[in-house]
Formats: C-alpha cells, sequence, structure tokens
C-alpha cells in the first residue's frame, strides 16, 4: 500500500482500533549530517524517517488498561500491525495505575494537515565551504580537526479518539569539533546547538580550538583535591540537565531521591540555595522553542501515556533558590498534592545579577582550573545526586587571570544541586549545548559557574 501524509496515518489508526479509547502519535524525521577527520571531510548522508505509537485504552472493572506500541509507519501495512498489537496488549494487560480521564478537545490545529517539515544537505550550504577553509587554516598551523554535525527537523502529529489533534515541528541540530596537534598530544574540543546553521561559524570555531591547543603548549602536573574552578556554560549544562532528568516527583514522594524529604514526601518548598537561582523550562523561550503539549509513547514515573496531549507552559521548577516544582504526571500530583508539572524539552538556568562572560569569570580568579568539557557521567548516590565523571580535551591551569597551560585529566566527585549554593560567580545566561547528553537534549540556555572548591577526586590517564 501507498504511504499517507502523517495526519492521515493518525486517522486511519484511529478508525482501525477496536479499543476503548486510543491516542496515536506519529513522526515524521528528516535527518542531514556531515563528518570529518583529519581536516577533510569523510561522509555525509541525509535519512527519513516515520514512526508511530499507538496507545490503546481498554476498559474493565477493576479500572482501565493501556497497551502502548511503538514502531516503523512507512505505509498503512505496518501501521495497521500497530494499531493490532497495541488493542491486544490493552486487553491483555492489568488495570493501569495511573489511569486518568483522556485529555479532551474538539479544535483541531490550523496546520494539523499541513505536509511536515523537511531538512535537507542544504541546509549546510553556507557551512560546509566555510568548514573547508578552517581545513587549510587548521592544515597550515599543524592542526588537525575532526568533527560531526547534525541537523533534524521533526514533525509530530498526535490525535485521539477523545478529539485531539496536535501538530508541532521541531527544527533541532548540533555541531561537535575536536582539535588535535599534529603528534596528537594535546586535544580540544568546542560545541554547541543550532536550528539552521545560518548561526554557526566554522572559522571561528576554529580559532576557539586554536586558542586552547595554544594553552597546552606548556604543560604543569596538578596533584587531585579541591581547586576553585570556572565551568563553561556547556559544562554546566552537562551537570544540570542530569539534575533535571533526576527531579521525578514519584521517585522523590517514595524517599528515592535528593529532592525527598525527610520523614517522607518531597522538598517542594524548601531553599536549595541562598542564591537567587532560577531553573526553568519554557516551550516557547526564544531560540529553545520545543512541543507545547505531552507526547507520551509509554508510562513511566515521570510521564503518563493518559497525560498525551496536556497542555505546557513555563514551569519553574526553582525559583528564587527554592525548589518550587518536580517533574509531575496526573497520577504523581495526585499523590503528592502538588500542581500537574510535566516534563518540558528544554531548561534554562540563569542567576539574578549574572552578567559578564566566560572569559570576565577567568579573568577574576588568582589561581584555578578552567575546565571546557565533562564525560562519562554517573550517579554514585541518588540521596545527593552525587555524580563521577572525568574531564575532557582540555583543563586548564589560570594564574592571575591569565591562562598559563594545560593540566592533566582528573576525576570528578560533584552534586549539582549542592553546587547551586556552593558557586561563588555566574556569568550571563546564554545558549549552552551539553557534550555528554546534548544528543538527546540540546535546548538548554546556561552561565558559565565558579566554583570554589570543586571536587577533583583523582587523577585521570585519560588523554
Amino acid at each position: 500500500m501507498t504511504a499517507l501524509p502523517p495526519h492521515e496515518l493518525v486517522e486511519q489508526a484511529l478508525q482501525a482500533s477496536r479499543a476503548d479509547d486510543c491516542v496515536v502519535i506519529v513522526r515524521d524525521s528528516t535527518q542531514a549530517n556531515l563528518r570529518w577527520a583529519n581536516n577533510t571531510l569523510t561522509t555525509n548522508g541525509v535519512m527519513h524517517q516515520v514512526t508511530a505509537t499507538v496507545v490503546s485504552f481498554a476498559a474493565t472493572a477493576e479500572g482501565v488498561a493501556s497497551g502502548s506500541v511503538t514502531g516503523s509507519a512507512a505505509d498503512s501495512d505496518q501501521l495497521l500491525a500497530l494499531v493490532e498489537a497495541a488493542d491486544a496488549a490493552a486487553r491483555n494487560s492489568t488495570p493501569a495505575e495511573d489511569a486518568a480521564e483522556l485529555v479532551g478537545g474538539t479544535a483541531v490545529a490550523k496546520d494539523w494537515d499541513e505536509e511536515p517539515g523537511k531538512t535537507s544537505i542544504e541546509v549546510f550550504t553556507d557551512f560546509a565551504p566555510a568548514l573547508g577553509d578552517a581545513f587549510g587554516r587548521a592544515a597550515a598551523e599543524a592542526r588537525v580537526l575532526y568533527g560531526y554535525v547534525e541537523h533534524d527537523v521533526t514533525s509530530t502529529y498526535l490525535g485521539s479518539t477523545t478529539g485531539l489533534r496536535l501538530r508541532h515541528v521541531q527544527p533541532s541540530g548540533h555541531y561537535g569539533c575536536t582539535a588535535k596537534t599534529a603528534d596528537l598530544s594535546s586535544s580540544a574540543w568546542v560545541g554547541g546547538a543550532s536550528t539552521d546553521f545560518t548561526d554557526v561559524d566554522p572559522l571561528a570555531m576554529d580559532r576557539t580550538l586554536a586558542q586552547r591547543l595554544g594553552w597546552s603548549g606548556r604543560t604543569v602536573d596538578v596533584p587531585a583535591g579541591r581547586y576553585d574552578c570556572v565551568l563553561p556554560p556547556t559544562a554546566v549544562a552537562d551537570l544540570m540537565i542530569y539534575a533535571y532528568w533526576s527531579a521525578g516527583a514519584r521517585d522523590a514522594h517514595d524517599g528515592h531521591s535528593v529532592f525527598s524529604a525527610r520523614g517522607g514526601g518531597t522538598r517542594i518548598g524548601e531553599p536549595l540555595t541562598t542564591k537567587p537561582v532560577q531553573l526553568f523550562s519554557d516551550p516557547d523561550y526564544l531560540g529553545l522553542e520545543a512541543a507545547p503539549f505531552v507526547t507520551a509513547s509509554a508510562s513511566s514515573n515521570e510521564s503518563s501515556v493518559f497525560d498525551n496531549g496536556l497542555p505546557l507552559e513555563r514551569t519553574h521548577w526553582v525559583k528564587d533558590g527554592k525548589l518550587s516544582a518536580l517533574l509531575q504526571t496526573r497520577h504523581s500530583a495526585h499523590l503528592t498534592g502538588q500542581p500537574v508539572t510535566p516534563a518540558i524539552d528544554n531548561l534554562v538556568l540563569s542567576v539574578d545579577g549574572g552578567d559578564g562572560d566566560l572569559d570576565a569569570l577567568v579573568g577574576g580568579m588568582e589561581r584555578g582550573l578552567l575546565l571546557t568539557c565533562l564525560w562519562y557521567i554517573r550517579e554514585v548516590d541518588p540521596q545527593t545526586l552525587l555524580l563521577t565523571g572525568l574531564t575532557r580535551d582540555g583543563v586548564y591551569l589560570v594564574e592571575h587571570g591569565e591562562v598559563t597551560g594545560a593540566v592533566n585529566n582528573f576525576r570528578f566527585n560533584e552534586s549539582p544541586v549542592d553546587l547551586l549554593s556552593r558557586f561563588s560567580h555566574a556569568s550571563a545566561t546564554v545558549p549552552g549545548f551539553s557534550r555528554e547528553w546534548g544528543d538527546y537534549f540540546p535546548r538548554t540556555a546556561m552561565p558559565a559557574l565558579r566554583v570554589p572548591d570543586f571536587n577533583m577526586s583523582t587523577v585521570s590517564q585519560a588523554l
């Protein structure tokens, strides 16, 4: 059978379902990418994928059961197989703990029947020639560049038997480039996010890499210990994203997280820091726009298939230093007695009075370290959200406000929640792409932070 437009796939699936109720989410994605190594483009490609999630609901005497199936939906045959599987899963399931009345609505999105958004290799029309210029300059100055860029446009169509018809087009992209000296003894990395690549300058990217490799001309061995450190927005994003993903209200209510209150319940309403910290998500935040409604392919402690289609709006997770919300489904909100605050696909950290930039924070240090990126981050203790990880591709010694050389790598042990009460200086908030998590969560804006006693627990032999 021939392929149908995404909105027609949704309608066909809803009509085919024999369940009591049904929600269908169709995602149409196109992706373009470039990869390079040794100052030469090595691969490029364009991909197109259509997937569908069918969530069926079956009413029983004991409650409502759900069944969810996700798979390729390139044509009607594949889609109908998903519908049959979801219907069967719902019939054979026990009543769902998170059962709730499905989100209703008769209004159809104005763009419901529009074609999905697309990307193509032409998104790199300006970027690619400039990258070639960067290759030439790097080769002439004995640098070797390696990297990858990706641009994706995903159009999401959500429909239900209650009348919901919602559509959202999400452009996203990211870039990362590593530079090495000719003898491969030193390396540096830069990366960021972009929605269309008109704002990415490969020559500026190479200039930053050249500067950092230049700092590596002098190397200093530094022992483990606590150091005055400056974390750029990228490294702050590495840590704050993990804190956000760990902020499930159900886990906190059950006593399993750093956001659990002593004696039971959550810490919502308690101060996490005396500093004027704001941590929030907003689907309309300029430059970081995200889906304005819930799309849940499966139920978990942080999401519920019964919440599909719930509208999203700016949510403060931390307001004026106080924990003000956690990731809530309607089910967990009932348990905790708090408002419904579902997850949103972006995250912003700001500090009232934060100004200047990364260079200004470095300029104010007498002696300390500049970290450029973190990696291999893992949780050690959920009760304190203690994380461990490694530094990578450039840790630099700062003396009297100037970078004077590169130092060895470290393993660190820190809690992002604890850091919110310990940092001494913050820059203005700017887009900050997480190297560790940015592939999954690219829409973040962060300040650079100066932390006077960042814990470098051991020296790492990683290069």
